[in-house]
């Protein structure tokens, strides 16, 4: 019998095997995917909120300050990509002033420091590309960005370094109570556990509603983004919001850690928990509301389009995070503010854990973890440097973003590596530059047939039958 079963390797239930991994605790992660991430963690903003804008009291609250205190550590630790670039709310004219100094009432109240209400002169002087429109803005300096996956990614690293178990392209299909603790069932055998977790996502409702009375519904909210190519970075430094209606937070424009620019998201509710499409009237839509903002947003820069499903919860206003019975814990409706909270989160849950299990401190606990070394960045002596001492950091793979083959290599056999092709796109970055994967998508193909020793006509997308190649004989 395992001690502990987490359902969902996104950021929320890596963060969780993060925190239990401090400890003598059994743990396995089952994830349906092929790879941790595949879900809402990897289509979203990446923006580490301030705080400012949660309900006073509430749970997204708590988690998301919590959260935004960690991540400094977090990203030093861990190697994660992360810079406090700060968050404008614009407000355009004297009527929106009240409502810009309400959402800054509340940042004081939740705790959120440093917040300052500046007006236009202020604000173009600091971005001078906004709208001449602006009237006031909400500066919130302690906002930034990351990469959401290179977080998750590290988060479930360490806790594969410390001990816990991953299990991929596990589907949890039923869960029973038994003697001091439950079943889990799934598509690849039974799990029994002292404890399980939900930290399902999108699909967190059905997990829970297989074991408790009371049944959730998760609405899955679509949010679909443009993404713009590095050369349009002059335009913002800052994450630039408008004031936020009860959909969320609004169109937003804001820069990646990697130097492209993020327009987006819509909030759409649909019922189709796998529809990531885009659409034409969305995305217009979006560059027209973004407009209000920037006025001249270079549209003929967007390099792909992408969407992803909030996960939220029909009833629920905030985030459900609770011991429904003893030894199950469920984390249901984790939308945004997610990503910045999933530390926090991670936390509380290794909290409630300990106090049931008592366990002892891991020992032999690591803290650090090294990400992969990348050799765009690097002097011209360090990349000479590493091409002696690794030969494949001599082979371009991906122009755009000037990946080599020793970082696609790497992603593959890194602690719960890539095994697919967006496995290594969101680990390595091979495929995300202005030619979308045109120039190494084969060449990443056969660097994954080679490493994992499989034909490439095994090789998928990401997982399941997303096949990237197929040939006569194939099967």
């Amino acid at each position: 019998m395992k001690d502990v079963v987490i359902i969902g390797g996104g950021i929320v239930g890596c963060a969780i095997a993060m925190e239990l991994s401090k400890y003598k605790v059994n743990t396995v992660v089952l994830e349906k995917n092929a790879e941790v991430g595949m879900e809402a963690t990897k289509a979203n903003s990446g923006i580490v909120h301030a705080g400012f804008d949660c309900a006073l009291g509430s749970l997204k609250a708590r988690f998301n300050v919590r959260g935004n205190q960690l991540f400094d550590q977090l990203a030093k630790d861990l190697s994660i990509p992360f810079r406090k670039n700060g968050a404008f709310v614009l407000a355009f004219s004297e009527n929106d002033e009240n409502r810009l100094q309400e959402i800054f009432d509340r940042g004081v109240a939740n705790g959120v420091p440093h917040l300052e209400i500046l007006k236009k002169e202020q604000i173009l002087k600091m971005e001078p590309y906004l709208s001449q429109e602006v009237a006031y803005a909400l500066h919130a300096p302690t906002s930034g960005i990351t990469f959401g996956y290179e977080a998750t990614l590290a988060f479930g690293e360490l806790a594969a370094l410390n001990g816990v178990d991953f299990h991929f392209e596990t589907k949890v299909c039923g869960i029973a109570k038994i003697e001091n603790g439950y079943e889990v069932k799934t598509n690849n055998g039974s799990f029994t556990s002292r404890v399980v977790i939900n930290a399902a996502g999108t699909y967190s409702d059905e997990i829970s509603n297989l074991i408790n009375e009371k049944k959730y519904k998760i609405r899955p909210r679509k949010g679909e983004y443009l993404l713009l190519d590095t050369t349009a970075k002059y335009i913002v430094d800052k994450t630039v919001f408008q004031l936020p209606s009860k959909m969320g937070k609004g169109i937003l424009v804001a820069p990646t850690f990697h130097d492209n620019i993020l327009v987006g998201p819509s909030a759409n509710d649909i019922e189709d928990k796998e529809d990531k499409s885009t659409d034409i009237e969305t995305l217009q839509n979006n560059i027209k509301t973004a407009r209000i903002s920037i006025p001249e947003i270079p549209v003929h820069m967007v390099i792909t389009s992408f969407s992803g499903l909030r996960a939220t919860e029909a009833t629920a206003s905030d985030f459900v995070v609770e011991e429904t019975h003893p030894g199950f814990i469920n984390t249901v409706g984790i939308n945004s503010p997610g990503l910045t909270a999933a530390p926090a989160i991670g936390e509380y849950i290794r909290d409630i854990v300990t106090e049931r299990l008592q366990p002892d401190p891991n020992p032999d606990f690591i803290k650090n973890r090294e990400g992969i070394k990348f050799l765009k960045g690097l002097s011209l002596d360090e990349q000479n440097a590493l091409i002696k001492t690794n030969s494949k950091y001599g082979n371009i793979v991906c122009r755009c973003e000037s990946i080599t083959e020793g970082e696609v290599s790497a992603a593959i056999n890194r602690p719960i590596g890539a095994k697919t092709m967006d496995g290594v796109k969101f680990r390595s970055r091979a495929g995300t530059g202005r030619c979308q994967g045109g120039f190494c998508t084969l060449k990443v193909l056969e660097i994954l047939s080679k490493e994992l020793e499989i034909d490439v006509s095994r090789i998928t997308k990401f997982g399941k039958n997303s096949f990237i190649l197929k040939y006569e004989g194939s099967q």
